[in-house]
């Protein structure tokens, strides 16, 4: 009955949900709208990289900022998404609600002077019923607001994503091309110093030998070389080093995987394609294929150290050559979407969370002398690369 209005309005307000500090699309959205800037301004140096005298380094910072900005814009557009499902959620579960009051406002707009007389208890419950409606529109108008309001996030979230997609496949040739050209770069890269001109005969041996890369890793550690690594105060940079690549920790130092296998290292779920560096100065003490493991590259950050990284696609440099922290090491395998699917499949994967979209994995293993250490202790994590477990 038209009569009941008042009170339905009432308690359509007492039921709305009381969120004084409610969180905002607003700080997402801004978040991956500077991981946007990230992205377009590392994409903008590529042809400045072109020109630099040390290609590597350039290429690499450009393929760098790119990864670490998509990155960056995953972690918004997928705290966008997740505050886009909230509104959503709460929209239905007040659905009934909403469609009720709405149908009484229409009715009351259209004649609310009958509508106020139909009080059976006569004009003073009428009266009475009127100073209820009066004290619940303000409450309405807030709560109109409020809702007026979420759905402009949802809007905005909407506009991000569409216009994510775009830029990022727009950017996805450039990126591709900056990848290529690194390869090549290393490969006619001349000016790094060398600490011993090849590998010793041992490695040979010990590579045909091992039965394990803890076997092999183990022989490759007692191997001794005529020059010492790089000089740096290794055991000082504890508790800083940057992870290797852009990605999320998948398995932890000696967790089981889905087979009840325990590794002593890190998994680390990657991107496709995605660029590995060398996270601290490091002599290259082996690179090359390792039984089931793909491609290995093992280095030596200072004498009785190595660190080592298996699954690449692609491996950089020779035996001797002494890195840089930040020096590329090698590229992941995997395919990307083309550029009309990329930027779509990107804002898909970003919504669903989780590892979705990090299809390679890289196993990072840190060892001093005969013994594996956890990476736990010497590796920092941030809001863009931590840790998601299966």
């Amino acid at each position: 009955m038209r009569f009941l209005l008042p009170l339905a309005l009432a308690a359509l307000v007492a039921a709305a949900p009381v969120q004084a500090q409610e969180s905002s699309v607003g700080a997402a959205v801004a978040e991956a709208q500077d991981a946007a800037a990230q992205l377009r301004a590392a994409v903008s140096k590529l042809a400045d990289a072109l020109t630099a005298d040390d290609q590597v380094v350039a290429l690499t910072a450009v393929i760098r900022g790119y990864e670490q900005g998509l990155a960056a814009l995953r972690e918004g557009l997928r705290q966008a998404s997740a505050r886009e499902a909230e509104l959503r959620a709460r929209f239905e579960s007040q659905r009934v609600q909403l469609a009720s009051v709405l149908g009484a406002m229409t009715a009351l707009q259209r004649s609310p002077e009958t509508t106020m007389l139909l009080h059976p208890a006569g004009a003073l419950a009428n009266a009475r019923s009127g100073m209820v409606l009066a004290d619940v529109t303000p409450g309405l108008r807030a709560e109109a607001e409020r809702l007026q309001d979420d759905l402009r996030e949802i809007a905005t979230v909407r506009e991000l994503q569409a216009g994510a997609a775009q830029m990022l496949g727009a950017g996805l040739a450039s990126v591709q091309e900056a990848r290529r050209l690194l390869a090549s770069a290393v490969t006619d890269r001349s000016s790094l110093p060398i600490r011993f001109a090849e590998a010793p005969a041992e490695l040979q041996k010990l590579r045909d030998a091992a039965q394990s890369l803890d076997e092999f890793a183990a022989g490759v550690a007692k191997v001794q070389m005529d020059v010492g690594p790089p000089m740096e105060d290794f055991e000082g940079a504890k508790g800083s080093l940057p992870l290797p690549a852009v990605g999320t920790i998948l398995r932890l130092y000696g967790q089981p995987d889905a087979a009840g296998v325990k590794r002593p290292g890190w998994v680390i779920a990657t991107p496709p394609a995605a660029l590995v560096t060398t996270p601290w100065p490091a002599t290259i003490r082996y690179r090359g294929p390792l039984l089931d493991y793909g491609n290995v590259m093992i280095v030596e950050p200072a004498r009785g150290y190595l660190l080592v990284f298996a699954g690449m696609s692609q491996v950089f440099g020779e035996v001797g050559d002494v890195l840089q922290a930040g020096d590329p090491l090698g590229l992941m395998g995997g395919t990307e979407a083309s550029a009309q699917e990329f930027g779509a499949q990107f804002v898909a994967d970003a919504a669903i969370g989780g590892n979705a979209g990090q299809t390679e994995s890289l196993y990072l293993e840190l060892r001093k002398g005969q013994e594996t250490l956890d990476p736990a202790e010497w590796f920092m994590l941030n809001s863009v690369t931590g840790v998601r477990q299966d």
